[in-house]
């Protein structure tokens, strides 16, 4: 073999193709250490870093304009009830605050009945929907499909520990979200999709940080409601306030003020700036943290707990 390769490189053509060959490898090489000198910065800045190589420009536009929110809250509403149902059996509050999931009972008596949900889900047209019912419908499709993903490699210890592929970086900081895991009006969909080209841009509405669940300890409640259109307002207004005035969301001592890392990630969604986030920190605040948060001036940490919020580890 060694005797035929070296034959044919020495022919015109067999030489043009080997240097072609081995400058792939070498550019092929190159993208991958630089991919991941980039991951590795990312993992050092404490990123989830989930938005980064999720959708391409052409994907992205796809997703814009064809989940434009509806202008108007008129349109056909979607039954949640099953849902609903399902997170009445499976969240269990703890006394902490902190809203655990028993997965192994969900895994044995109700993934069927989720899964079953979520495909329910994708048979809705979507575009048909009132503006506040659209805006339900991608919250619970995340959060269902979110806990399907868990059941199914149940037990694990973070959903980090899940990788299901999809990107670059999903390869290095572990995780489901870049994957294509839905399809709604024809359209293939990953987790991140929903979040960071859907909720977070076409809806604009900073809320979606406490409704949106990565089922772990350090994210906001997964809510024992799904959500709704008709109220919807009220429900993210009370995810907002029970996640701030968690020491989840914020925690002040000795004068110093460690808050989410979700204000560090996606900080542009509360003003951009520290400033900016601690006013809209003081206007969930109850009285006790409000009084605190007025003598603050800056942040001082940021923190998350990627631990797998399992009801079967808090006993």
């Amino acid at each position: 073999m060694v005797g035929i390769l070296s034959q044919i490189t020495r022919t015109p053509m067999g030489g043009a193709l080997f240097r072609l060959t081995r400058a792939l490898f070498r550019l092929t090489r190159t993208l991958r250490l630089a991919a991941g000198v980039l991951a590795a910065g990312v993992l050092a800045a404490g990123l989830r870093a989930p938005f980064l190589l999720a959708v391409t420009p052409a994907h992205a536009g796809i997703i814009a304009q064809t989940f434009a929110p509806n202008p108007s809250e008129e349109g056909a509403r979607v039954d949640h009830s099953a849902w609903d149902k399902l997170l009445k059996s499976y969240v269990k509050p703890d006394p902490s605050g902190l809203n655990r999931i028993d997965y192994k009972a969900f895994k044995a008596n109700g993934h069927g009945a989720l899964k079953d949900y979520i495909a329910m889900l994708e048979g809705v047209d979507v575009t048909r929907l009132g503006r506040s019912e659209q805006f339900a419908y991608w919250v619970n499709l995340y959060n269902a499909k979110t806990i399907d993903i868990v059941l199914e490699h149940y037990p694990v210890p973070s959903i980090k520990k899940i990788n299901l592929g999809g990107s670059l970086f999903s390869v290095v900081t572990g995780g489901p979200w870049d994957a294509k895991v839905v399809k709604v009006n024809g359209i293939k969909l990953s987790l991140n999709d929903i979040e960071h080209k859907i909720l977070r841009p076409l809806f604009g509405d900073p809320r979606a940080h406490y409704v949106v669940h990565c089922a772990s300890v350090g994210c906001p409640n997964l809510a024992r409601d799904a959500f709704n259109g008709s109220e919807l307002d009220r429900q993210l207004e009370h995810a907002a306030k029970a996640y701030i005035n968690n020491p989840r969301g914020v925690t002040i001592a000795g004068g110093k003020v460690t808050v989410s890392s979700i204000y560090n990630w996606y900080g542009e969604d509360f003003g951009g700036s520290e400033k900016a986030i601690l006013k809209h920190l003081l206007r969930y605040a109850d009285a006790e943290l409000a009084a605190k948060l007025r003598s603050i001036n800056s942040i001082d940490n940021y923190e998350y707990d990627w631990s797998l919020n399992d009801a079967d580890a808090a006993n």
